[in-house]
């Protein structure tokens, strides 16, 4: 293995914005003090997502502007027992699975309390700052700005301890049931509150790394936003180790060797992983989630956005095995499951596409046929347990698994990566839902057992998908497309139960792709790097290195990927998917 050059922090450069961007809370007091009518009653609201560090904000910021009153808008929040009781249905008492959210931010509010709040806004002169989550709930602001975090940090924060759930005292529960009610409710509620704020917030403030904050001005935010809907532009990945991890990511993308594995990497997760904008010399980075909120159709074309709102819904992340132990042997549910139980409205498709795989790696896919369904759940069963070990040999196929292999996985199929892959996962976005129903033993990095939901995986098997139906629909089922001067297109799938499309390139030559008005994902599998341009010179070339995931928004159209300098006589490999029209 060789180090690639795979850019970790990625940046989009955003032009003639560069004096609407500020680093530092000295520059970002006067970038808002400036803003502020002098001898006048002024209203600045600073709205928060859940996570911001308050006593952070209050000191280096809401201070330093002397205001004659501030107000933290979450003094009328409902108390910590009055929430557990508006969401015990949402929570349930899963560790890891509760039910989607559709409550407004103003229930978990008083409205007593919140009204009490207006009057002394009202009441008041010179300049209030009103700040918190849930602040433009008092006020809607002369002045507002929005303080923003990414999911992954937020993630960060719940791992050290810091931080809890929003409204409540929790940070030392179980991480898993942290992050569920962050999934599930918070992040659900906190984005709906958001989105109509950023369409007419004056700044929006990112409070990602601790004294070291950034300000953008709404007009630059947004601008900039929309230039990125006519670009290719990649998201910032994030690795992360895991029990089964691999050192194949640790090696070819040169990561903190203070880690014992990486499991997992985030490589195109938009709910997930944030954008980081160049705006000049400041460096401004903001939930990759605020571009799918503000410009879903410029990015994901009319016909996906009808169909799926302002959800991103291809992902690809990377899984590895390599140095590392199989995953977990895991199904994912049926469309009406997902949706009669957590109310998902789609499900968790997805396929493996090998980049990399060790001599003897293999696939588990599909059972084998003519299993008896309930010997096997009595096996796993047992083995959950502890009374054996669960009998793959006997119910489960396994593949070989080489380079450039392409395994097709519909919901409702059993299956895992075996030790040894390096998997590109191409599927639908709802990450979360895996049921797990054997994990050979382990207990997870945290030293407890992780969770198996047989009692789900069950109710969601597919017991039709045996070696039979297996072999013939969901392994290396590639088809010839077209081909031209120096590049072939195969289609590698996904299975016609599956909603994204996918298809390989072959070049050592120029290839002209289109999005056809809907999102493109790409990621190079093959080759040292590629130059993604635009034939009628609509964006700037764009440098793509191996095993980079990067996105090409449904507005770009036409667009042209060849191999650069670096590349020359090498064969290089795109995957392509898009969601089927």
């Amino acid at each position: 293995m060789k180090h690639s050059g795979y850019d970790k922090f990625p940046e989009v450069r955003i032009k003639g914005c560069d004096d609407r961007a500020w680093c530092g809370w000295p520059a970002i007091q006067q970038a808002i003090e400036a803003r502020l009518p002098k001898g006048h009653k002024t209203v600045l609201v600073i709205d928060c997502y859940p996570g911001v560090r308050l006593d952070e904000l209050y000191e280096q910021l809401i201070s330093s502007l002397n205001p004659a009153q501030w107000i933290n808008a979450e003094d009328a929040r409902h108390d910590e027992e009055q929430l557990q009781d508006l969401l015990a249905g949402n929570l349930t008492e899963d560790r890891v699975f509760g039910v989607l959210s559709h409550h407004g931010l103003s229930d978990f509010f008083c409205s007593d309390k919140l009204a009490t709040l207006r009057r002394e806004v009202e009441q008041a002169s010179g300049l209030t700052v009103i700040y918190g989550s849930g602040a433009s709930l008092v006020h809607p602001g002369d002045i507002l700005v929005y303080a923003d975090l990414a999911r992954w940090e937020i993630q960060q924060r719940f791992r050290s301890g810091e931080l809890g759930n929003w409204g409540v005292n929790n940070q030392q529960e179980d991480i898993l049931r942290r992050y569920k009610r962050a999934f599930f409710i918070e992040w659900r509620v906190f984005d709906r509150h958001k989105t109509p704020l950023l369409k007419r917030a004056d700044f929006l403030l990112d409070t990602n790394q601790q004294a070291s904050p950034a300000l953008i001005s709404g007009e630059a935010l947004r601008d900039a936003l929309r230039q990125i809907t006519r670009q290719p532009f990649r998201v910032v990945p994030f690795f992360d180790p895991g029990v089964w991890g691999g050192q194949w990511m640790r090696h070819t993308f040169n990561l903190d060797r203070a880690k014992p594995n990486y499991a997992w990497c985030f490589d195109c997760v938009p709910e997930e992983n944030s954008l980081i904008l160049r705006v000049g010399e400041v460096r401004v980075e903001i939930p990759a989630q605020d571009l799918v909120l503000l410009y879903p159709r410029p990015l994901l074309g009319e016909k996906v956005h009808a169909g799926f709102g302002a959800e991103f819904p291809i992902r690809f992340d990377f899984l590895d095995t390599i140095g590392g132990q199989n995953l977990s042997f895991q199904v994912h549910p049926l469309t009406e499951y997902i949706q009669q139980q957590f109310g998902m409205h789609y499900t968790q498709d997805e396929s493996y596409y090998l980049l990399a795989a060790e001599p003897g790696a293999e696939v588990y896919l599909g059972t084998k046929t003519a299993i008896d369904p309930g010997e096997m759940l009595d096996d796993l069963a047992r083995a959950q347990r502890g009374e054996k070990a669960f009998d793959d040999e006997k119910f489960v196929n396994r593949f070989p698994a080489r380079k450039h292999d392409h395994f097709l996985i519909p919901a409702g199929t059993v299956h895992c990566a075996g030790a040894g892959a390096m998997v590109l996962e191409i599927s639908a976005t709802p990450y979360i839902f895996t049921f797990k129903l054997w994990d050979w033993g382990r207990l997870g990095l945290d030293g407890l057992p992780r969770p198996v939901h047989l009692e789900h995986g069950a109710q969601v098997i597919d017991w039709q998908r045996d070696t039979e139906w297996v072999s013939e629909h969901l392994v290396n089922h590639f088809e010839p497309i077209a081909e031209g001067d120096g590049w072939r297109e195969e289609r590698t799938g996904l299975h016609e139960r599956e909603f994204i499309e996918t298809r390989r390139h072959w070049f050592n030559k120029p290839v002209i792709h289109h999005t056809h008005g809907g999102v493109n994902v790409l990621n190079l599998v093959e080759g040292v790097s590629a130059v993604v341009d635009s034939p009628g010179h609509a964006f700037e070339p764009f440098v793509v290195h191996y095993a980079e995931t990067f996105i090409v928004p449904a507005a770009v159209g036409e667009y042209r990927i060849s191999p650069s300098g670096e590349s020359d006589g090498q064969q290089l490999a795109t995957m392509k998917a898009w969601v089927r029209g």
